[in-house]
């Protein structure tokens, strides 16, 4: 005879599968693996141009930002609800342009529907049939307002909707990127400026948020289980004909533009009475982990530091 309530499936937690540091990663730094989240921030601040940027980077297993690393090169798909498709396939000609990759080897789908509704359940499952299909290693939707008729305010509403992308995030074990306006006014956290129901912002993984200064803008980072980088101020950038038109990482938040990390990390060292430990530098000079590595790798191949067991030591005193 079936039981009527049977249980729910469980097992001890040290009988859990341990992830390995080495996978926590999609795109070193910048999003955890099969991570939902959102990438936010107001009109024209380049929402497109970053979600674009980390699917074709996953794509081709090329730099993030000409910065962060693919940990898990793979299919990625998009779907960009206000962009013709020829002003996509410009956009994707003009990063690849810019990495020197061929776009004919470019793992990179995109969904080519005049319309993409994920709160109906007739496009819930054609989605979920091309996720089946390609299994891509990130998911990018851009923007949110257009995947649904509901209400953005309305918990109820948002929750079902987010519990769907939850869902395929699960099945199919991809990344999902939704691209998500925010107001222009100024918050303590920038994931509470997204429009709509405050789940928007609980929902995320790993978090993207951008927000324009004069010129430039800056791009903070999130993570529920990881460290993230500090701010990063970007451009969007093109050579002089206009092509190969790309974001680029200019500085990090707080850094003297008018001196470069390499003096500042050579004067550092020069001062220093003892070896310094990289933990320490990072923490000094208030940088991204990752251009600090690079960065002193680059520095003692030119023999102009060298590391010893306490950290590292200049050898231009």
């Amino acid at each position: 005879m079936a039981l009527t309530n049977p249980m729910l499936p469980v097992c001890r937690a040290n009988t859990l599968t341990i992830q390995p540091v080495e996978q926590t990663w999609l795109i070193e730094s910048v999003w955890i693996k099969s991570a939902v989240g959102i990438i936010g921030g107001p009109p024209k601040c380049c929402k497109s141009w970053l979600g674009l940027d980390m699917a074709i980077s996953v794509a081709s297993g090329t730099p993030c930002l000409n910065r962060f690393p693919i940990a898990d090169k793979g299919p990625t798909l998009i779907f960009l609800a206000e962009d013709a498709i020829g002003s996509v396939r410009t956009r994707i000609d003009s990063i690849c342009a810019h990495r020197k990759f061929d776009i004919d080897r470019l793992e990179l789908y995109v969904i080519t529907a005049s319309a993409l509704r994920l709160d109906l359940e007739r496009d819930q499952k054609r989605l979920k049939h091309t996720l089946n299909d390609l299994r891509p290693r990130l998911l990018l939707l851009d923007p949110l307002i257009r995947l649904h008729r509901l209400d953005e305010n309305s918990a109820a509403d948002i929750s079902n909707l987010l519990g769907y992308l939850r869902e395929i995030q699960r099945t199919y074990d991809t990344a999902v990127v939704l691209v998500h306006h925010a107001s222009k006014k100024h918050r303590a956290q920038p994931g509470q400026a997204l429009r709509g129901s405050s789940d928007l912002h609980a929902f995320g993984d790993s978090n993207a948020y951008l927000a324009r200064r004069n010129q430039k803008i800056t791009l903070t980072l999130e993570h529920r289980s990881a460290k993230p980088p500090d701010p990063f101020e970007l451009q969007l950038l093109s050579r002089s004909d206009g092509s190969a038109t790309h974001l680029e990482i200019v500085s990090c938040v707080g850094e003297n533009a008018d001196t470069s990390l390499t003096d500042r990390i050579l004067v550092l060292l020069q001062h220093a009475e003892k070896p310094l430990p990289g933990k320490i530098m990072r923490e000094h000079l208030r940088v991204n982990n990752q251009r600090l590595i690079k960065t002193l790798d680059d520095l003692n191949k030119q023999s102009r530091i060298i590391r010893s067991s306490k950290g590292w030591i200049s050898l231009e005193k």
